[in-house]
């Protein structure tokens, strides 16, 4: 189930720059004629790109503890099918890829190493075309794929992966990881020098505007989307004064910055195409949770449907349908929902809507019969798997859930919420083992790794444990205590270390 996210004070806030640092921007020359990259990047030198990988999955785990993260699989498929459009188009692109969208409305986006690129709710809202979002998203794939920041982090041969991340992310999120690793990392001197290092050059970010534009005009998208929205932005700033958006903020735009992307965009010439009807439905459901209580929101739609304030009636309805299903008004949502899936049977935002109001409405049975043939036309749908599983629970069928949220996950490692429905399903299912070693990935995913060993100790310890999934569990517990065991050392020295510099500045003191 979708969990509403409480908005961080702001002086919590995360800032991550659309280029996914805290990018320094100067006066840029003129456009020069495209050239492909210098494919032979010293960035290798710096991190294997398995390496980068590892890297990114614990930075993932940091970031997921400092900004609400919108695990929604029906938005989230969305921004991902949106991701992987553009990833084919990129002749550069390879390697895994993870888009998620971030709970905030903060215009702005970022990409992290390893291939994470985070999505804010309050740039889908912001974004008036497709075009527009896409165009963001291929130039943070464009930082991915030059591999941006391996090219700008010093070789750390002290730091374990968890420790890097952790002072990565320190520098990227702008902000503390965590109460006292945050502290640390930034008044390190480590941290401090790695800020300084890992921030994007103008370089960097006229690569990746370039190579954007290059990959949405083969995508089929307006390759002046990318200018325009530049553009627009920075027009509105005028009137937010202090208060501009994050974007222009950590990616300050400028006359040439916009003429340059200007410039690349004539080599391809406008193309327009409309909008995905999923485009418009994503921002009808984040305009919807944009509402803290669901009359408002409920009212909103019937003000704009009613006075025909919308572009895409379709979606307008769909928000509407969700308002009244937030509203606890299910039957109104319910009648909404079969005439938007009488028009689009297969669309995936709309089976999941019908799907849910029949659980709602004490119809879980038949909401198993269509979820379950729904599937069978599209069998790789992880969102649609989920809300079978769910429809499962409510039939009282906790460990048919239990097969197919692992179908998903063996899809889609990694994900703390989904480890949570797991952990339910096992419990549920009385399947004790499993309960805990999904507890323990839960936790784990979450960057609690001492709690998550605990877990798989414990999963070790219950009767009738069957061979094989000991041997599964005690591998990943062995796994996880070298980690643990990484970790410490790593610490330890980087302690030594610390101490040895602050003796050392202490003894060039005058007083010495």
């Amino acid at each position: 189930m979708m969990r509403r996210q409480t908005q961080l004070p702001r002086s919590k806030q995360i800032l991550i720059g659309a280029s996914a640092l805290l990018a320094v921007l100067v006066t840029e020359a003129p456009a020069e004629p495209y050239a492909l990259p210098d494919m032979g990047s010293p960035a290798d030198a710096v991190m294997s790109t398995g390496a980068e990988q590892r890297l990114g999955k614990a930075f993932m785990r940091n970031v997921r503890e400092s900004l609400p993260i919108l695990d929604d699989p029906v938005l989230t498929d969305y921004v991902e099918s949106l991701g992987r459009e553009l990833l084919a188009a990129d002749n550069n692109a390879g390697g895994d890829f993870t888009f998620f969208v971030i709970d905030q409305p903060v215009v702005n986006a970022f990409a992290g190493p390893g291939g994470y690129i985070g999505v804010y709710a309050g740039l889908i809202l912001a974004a008036e075309t497709e075009s527009e979002l896409a165009a963001v998203m291929a130039h943070e794939i464009a930082h991915v794929t030059q591999r941006h920041l391996m090219r700008s982090i010093d070789d750390q041969s002290k730091l374990s992966i968890p420790a890097t991340a952790l002072l990565v992310a320190a520098a990227i999120l702008g902000a503390q990881v965590s109460a006292d690793a945050g502290v640390a990392a930034i008044a390190g001197i480590q941290a401090a020098t790695l800020q300084r290092k890992i921030n994007f050059t103008r370089e960097n970010e006229k690569e990746a505007d370039r190579l954007g534009i290059v990959t949405l005009a083969k995508a089929g998208y307006d390759p002046y989307a990318m200018a325009g929205f530049f553009e627009r932005l920075a027009k509105n700033s005028r009137v937010y004064e202090n208060n501009a958006p994050e974007f222009l903020r950590t990616h300050p735009v400028n006359t040439n910055r916009v003429a340059d992307a200007l410039g690349r965009a004539d080599d391809f010439g406008a193309r327009q195409r409309p909008d995905h009807l999923r485009f418009q439905l994503a921002r009808a459901k984040l305009r919807e949770r944009s509402y803290k209580r669901p009359e408002q929101a409920v009212d909103h739609f019937r003000d704009t449907l009613r006075e025909g304030r919308y572009r895409n009636a379709m979606a307008e309805r769909y928000g509407y349908a969700l308002a009244l299903e937030r509203a606890g008004k299910p039957d109104a949502s319910q009648e909404i929902a079969t005439e938007l899936l009488a028009a689009k049977p297969m669309l995936l935002e709309f089976v999941a809507l019908d799907g849910r109001l029949d659980v709602k409405q004490g119809r879980a049975s038949r909401a198993v019969t269509n979820l379950k043939q729904a599937i069978s036309l599209a069998p790789g749908s992880w969102p649609l798997r989920i809300a079978y599983s769910e429809a499962l629970m409510a039939t009282g069928k906790p460990t048919q859930a239990l097969d197919e949220l692992r179908t998903v996950a063996r899809l889609r490692p990694g994900n703390a919420v989904l480890y949570e429905k797991l952990e339910e399903a096992a419990h549920r299912a009385g399947d004790r083992p499993a309960t805990h070693l999904f507890r323990a990935e839960k936790l784990y995913a979450e960057g609690d790794l001492e709690p998550a060993i605990r877990q798989l100790e414990i999963a070790l310890r219950q009767r009738d444990i069957p061979y094989h999934d000991a041997a599964l569990i005690q591998a990943r517990l062995d796994a996880w205590k070298e980690e643990a065991r990484d970790s410490k050392r790593k610490k330890k020295d980087r302690n030594g270390d610390q101490r040895g510099i602050r003796a050392q500045a202490n003894h060039l003191q005058p007083n010495h």
